[in-house]
């Protein structure tokens, strides 16, 4: 079987990207998939591996974006699903598994007390604003610039940025998209992740509007920052001062570890969402969080301050998928995906050292990112590239995919459990092979 390589060598999947142009706009479904110059149709998993349509093998650092902590096509779970494939897949009434995975996330993760399940990681957030809103009283929001919380438009204004100051230390946030309602910018407060003052400035300038501040504790479309102390000691500060819910989206960073990003940082959230990894491969969403604030969606024979239900909410295949991948992660298993990841976060930047070239990496646990830069970016205005470290990062992409491994562009790559110690090797053999063969001084002519 061959090992990953260039697109002209892939005619299936270049036959069935015409074919999608036929019938989806840009001939995908997702604006995530890397067109360059088209996508890579796959045709199954095995492991840490995925295999194309034209039979291609690759080492897969994407694993759907961080979702798959086991890879693909883990036995326990294909046996769990198929069990209940024969069953059903999906009913009106509520099922056993759901609340066996609700138990399983509320006695690990210390900021959740109850917990909602929903479809999806946009929902998970939506649904966490619209509790805090509820909650408190107040319709505004705190969001860091360039990190990423789905597509629903409070979430999603500032995540590409901001234009111009709005005083007290804030900036107005870029629309995610043409025709977004403006509306939207005037209750959402866009500070730069890491920056204290300017955290403290804008807290107390817009106190008496917020609801919650929304904080991935380290996001990745930002550049995978990790949070300074100061940034979340004062954080925590203020917002109890100010009656503020701090909503910790950890869709992405919950496998950072048995208890999830926000106890790894320090961070006590009052609303927690999650997703990806809780659903075994499937779709899934959470909001978890205290007693009483979730008691906004209703109890006691009461009606829900605010509603929330869904067709697919809590179905039985995504819970019983979950829980069976969330109940293989023991504390142990993720100390073993730890080890590993700082293994090759140390080889990757041992190689940038010994051949002095301008890279860093950033990271935690199972997750790394490559930056094109000499020093490991701690906000998000230091992370973002200009045109030649954009042109740098593809030719990297371009080369891992070319020796067989699919690494991503412009987010956190990640492990799975069935990784072992020859892929990272591997990994850190290429990014040496990458670094020793092309020229950073043709980058450096387009900065």
């Amino acid at each position: 079987m061959a090992v990953g390589t260039a697109a002209r060598e892939r005619p299936r999947s270049a036959d069935l990207y015409r074919r999608g142009r036929g019938v989806f706009p840009a001939g995908v479904t997702r604006s995530t998939i890397e067109l360059d110059p088209e996508p890579i149709y796959m045709a199954s998993g095995a492991g840490a591996y995925v295999f194309d349509v034209d039979g291609n093998r690759f080492l897969d650092l994407n694993n759907n974006f961080t979702t798959l902590l086991h890879g693909h096509g883990y036995p326990p779970v294909v046996e769990a699903v198929s069990d209940l494939l024969r069953r059903g897949s999906c009913f009106s009434n509520p099922t056993q598994y759901e609340i066996a995975l609700a138990e399983l996330l509320i006695d690990r993760i210390p900021a959740v007390e109850r917990v909602r399940f929903v479809n999806t990681g946009t929902e998970a957030v939506m649904f966490a604003i619209k509790a805090a809103r509820a909650y408190t009283g107040r319709p505004a929001i705190i969001r860091f610039a360039g990190c990423y919380h789905g597509s629903y438009d409070w979430a999603e204004t500032g995540q590409n940025g901001v234009t111009k100051s709005g005083g007290a230390g804030a900036s107005i946030g870029l629309p995610a998209y043409a025709g977004a309602p403006v509306q939207s910018a005037d209750d959402v407060v866009v500070l730069e992740f890491n920056d204290v003052e300017g955290l403290e400035r804008g807290l107390s300038h817009h106190a008496d509007n917020l609801a919650a501040i929304l904080i991935d504790p380290m996001p990745s479309r930002a550049g995978l920052l990790r949070p300074i102390p100061p940034f979340v000691e004062r954080l925590t500060t203020l917002a109890r001062r100010y009656g503020i819910l701090v909503i910790a989206d950890e869709v992405l960073n919950l496998r950072q570890g048995y208890q999830g990003a926000s106890a790894r940082y320090g961070i006590q959230p009052d609303l927690l969402t999650a997703g990806k990894i809780i659903g075994g491969g499937f779709p899934v969403g959470a909001i978890g969080g205290r007693s009483d604030v979730m008691a906004v969606f209703g109890g006691d024979g009461r009606a829900p301050r605010v509603p929330q239900g869904g067709t697919f909410s809590a179905n039985p295949v995504s819970m019983a998928a979950g829980l069976v991948a969330m109940q293989a992660m023991t504390p142990a298993e993720f100390d073993r995906l730890e080890r590993m990841g700082d293994a090759l976060c140390q080889q990757l930047r041992d190689c940038a050292t010994r051949l002095d070239r301008p890279f860093s990496v950033a990271g935690a646990a199972s997750l790394f990112r490559i930056h094109p830069k000499p020093v490991v970016p701690t906000t998000y205005s230091e992370s973002r590239m200009n045109a030649g470290e954009e042109e740098c990062m593809r030719d990297l992409t371009r080369f891992f995919r070319e020796r067989g491994i699919l690494l991503p562009y412009g987010a956190a790559a990640c492990l799975s459990t069935a990784m072992t110690d020859r892929d990272i090797d591997q990994v850190a053999s290429v990014f040496e092979q990458f670094l020793e063969t092309h020229d950073d001084r043709r980058w450096e002519a387009r900065s």
